[in-house]
């Protein structure tokens, strides 16, 4: 055992299961009232599952919207799969938590931003890089823990 507590691990499976708790909510029920989500990973995650193409378009981080047309919902413990429509071609998506950078909800000026992602726990190297994707980009500096400010989604 550790002679420290690792809050920052211990803040980003709280984190990740209440984004898992949010999404079988919707999953259920459907999204109640205004709500929706932008929700960023990094597609380079070995557990993202995407159309190639997709891949190739966003090699480093993509971001998606889930608010007026998805489909197949599914959550699970370690992630959740989704059909979500790209120019009227409707693509499923499969997105470990661990993959998940930032979930925001908009609606209710909530975010969630993930800086570090370095558990024992996590099987792949997902560093985050800064906002944006492409290559180029310089690397992220790494970060114990973040306190996450809402106040950059206030309008």
């Amino acid at each position: 055992m550790s002679d420290t507590i690792d809050y920052g691990k211990l803040m980003h499976r709280a984190m990740r299961g209440l984004i898992q708790e949010v999404l079988t909510g919707v999953s259920e029920h459907g999204l109640p009232g205004d709500h929706h989500f932008f929700i960023t990973f990094d597609t380079r995650h070995p557990e993202v599952e995407l159309a190639d193409w997709l891949k190739q378009r966003y090699p480093g981080e993509m971001t998606v919207v889930v608010q007026n047309w998805y489909e197949d919902l599914e959550v699970g413990d370690e992630g959740f799969a989704i059909t979500l429509n790209f120019g009227d071609a409707p693509e499923r998506l499969s997105i470990p938590y661990d993959a998940i950078r930032t979930f925001v909800d908009p609606s209710v000026e909530f975010g969630l931003r993930f800086e570090s992602q370095d558990s024992e726990e996590d099987e792949g190297d997902d560093d985050p890089t800064p906002d944006g994707d492409g290559p180029g980009k310089p690397e992220a500096q790494h970060h114990d823990a973040e306190v996450v400010s809402l106040d950059r989604f206030r309008k």
